[in-house]
């Protein structure tokens, strides 16, 4: 199991837009379809990583209450499938159905989205404010597979209610960890 880090984007930096398939409505779906009158997530995932296993459950979660708060969920999977055929899409659908994802899932099949984010693993997350600008990258959690921390989102979960509350996010953003994208 790879120990990738996040890049850590420069927080200001505006989300770029994009236009990619949706694998649970076979449509394709925009940046400015999916983003939230609040904010605006962005999680790069995949379907076999053992840290995004991990952190589906609260991902879930994450996103049932939080999309309530007009903070909405979008989740990308970059990797190669020719040679990792398992994030391929149509099993991206059924991964989806079955965890009961209430997010897009995403399609970058030539991973220019996953470039223009800087994104380096799975999972990866960015949280963006109402004008799209970056207030949050990095971690859900200290939880990963094995370490016995329990997987609360604590990190993700206080960056998105500062922007709910519209209050300065003061804590260290601490980089993400999870497996290296899948480069073709």
């Amino acid at each position: 199991m790879a120990r990738t880090p996040s890049n850590m984007l420069p927080l200001g930096t505006k989300a770029p837009d994009f236009n990619i398939l949706d694998t649970v409505s076979d449509k394709l779906k925009s940046l400015n379809q999916l983003e939230g009158d609040t904010g605006t997530l962005v999680a790069f995932i995949c379907n076999h990583c053992p840290f995004v296993i991990h952190i589906n459950a609260t991902l879930v979660k994450l996103a049932n209450d939080y999309q309530k708060k007009g903070i909405n969920f979008i989740a990308i999977s970059s990797n190669d499938v020719e040679h990792y055929p398992q994030d391929g899409p149509d099993l991206m659908k059924v991964h989806a159905n079955k965890l009961n994802y209430a997010f897009p899932y995403l399609y970058d099949e030539t991973q220019n989205v996953a470039k223009a984010y800087d994104a380096a693993c799975t999972p990866d997350f960015f949280l963006f404010d109402k004008d799209r600008s970056l207030v949050y990258r990095g971690q859900m959690d200290d939880s990963r597979p094995g370490n016995g921390i329990v997987n609360d989102g604590q990190d993700l979960k206080h960056a998105m209610n500062c922007l709910i509350e519209n209050k300065v996010n003061n804590r260290l953003q601490k980089p993400s960890i999870g497996c290296n994208i899948k480069w073709k």
